[in-house]
């Protein structure tokens, strides 16, 4: 790790950061206190993925659905009329729209195929965007004058790693610059995301061989065909899965690539003395178990 003590992390001219685990844990919470406070320089991950990596391919779904309007089609023919995403920090929806849910079409599904080509298109941007947090961390400093850098990393970025693998490049790229910190919910917080998303269900991420396996498994459970999948049912049926699937890919990354601290520690953080703090206490109570 860059920083190997609480004295090394407070005394740091340039405090280097990536914040990883599950969403609604206090991710972005610390990312929006630290741009606030100044000095801090905010790269988000999933805004990158949204914007740089995929930012067309949301477009170009827009325009296809406003091509079914008879209006906006003629408009768009003619160039009268301009359709983009308007994706922010705190926005998303653009990118998830396009991720969609496998299901019924006649109630917003798409074709399994489609589903896994748009999920292999999200791999790639979310790889591609995490290595474009190194540059970024130059770029920062160099063009905007920040020495402190905070990356937003998206609830995904354990399927796209190999937290076993000490040569995984992703991970060797992102520890040899930033202190990569798990925040770790309980069976609480769990719980509760759980609640969250039965409520809204909300397009994931998942590993192909992950995906696939349940896919099947929901098809052969329900007695289903693909047509015939309830997108939402599928996604609350898989969501509680795919958060055990990730929990110890989560622990891996911080056991073998940084460090931990708790949800119950972020949601009391109030400033950026308190994150420091919480930081340097993490540090060293790493390096008391090593």
């Amino acid at each position: 790790m860059i920083y190997q003590s609480g004295r090394e992390w407070a005394e740091a001219q340039q405090k280097r950061v990536l914040l990883f685990g599950m969403s609604g844990l206090g991710k972005t919470h610390l990312s929006n206190l630290l741009r606030g406070a100044g000095g801090w320089f905010h790269y988000s991950v999933d805004y990158r993925i949204g914007t740089r990596y995929m930012g067309e391919l949301i477009a170009d779904n827009f325009k296809r659905e406003a091509m079914k309007v008879p209006l906006l089609r003629e408009l768009l023919m003619t160039d009268s009329v301009y359709i983009a995403s308007n994706i922010t920090f705190d926005n998303l929806a653009p990118l998830s729209t396009y991720l969609g849910k496998p299901g019924d079409p006649a109630k917003g599904g798409l074709p399994f195929a489609e589903y896994q080509r748009r999920q292999d298109q999200h791999h790639q941007a979310e790889v591609a965007s995490l290595l474009d947090t190194v540059p970024f961390v130059a770029r920062s400093q160099d063009l905007y004058g920040y020495q402190n850098f905070v990356c937003d990393s998206g609830g995904s970025i354990c399927e796209v790693v190999d937290p076993a693998n000490p040569d995984d490049p992703v991970l060797k790229a992102l520890s040899d610059n930033l202190l990569m910190v798990w925040i770790k919910g309980s069976d609480a917080h769990t719980d509760e995301l759980i609640r969250r998303f039965v409520r809204a269900p909300k397009p994931m991420y998942y590993r192909p061989d992950f995906l696939l396996a349940q896919w099947q498994a929901y098809l052969a459970e329900k007695g289903v065909a693909e047509t015939q999948v309830d997108p939402d049912d599928f996604m609350r049926w898989t969501y509680a899965k795919a958060l055990a699937h990730r929990q110890p890919l989560y622990q891996a990354m911080a056991d073998n690539w940084g460090l931990t601290v708790t949800a119950e520690q972020v949601a009391q953080v109030r400033d950026i003395a308190a994150f420091n703090a919480m930081i340097a206490a993490a540090l060293d109570q790493r390096a008391a178990r090593v």
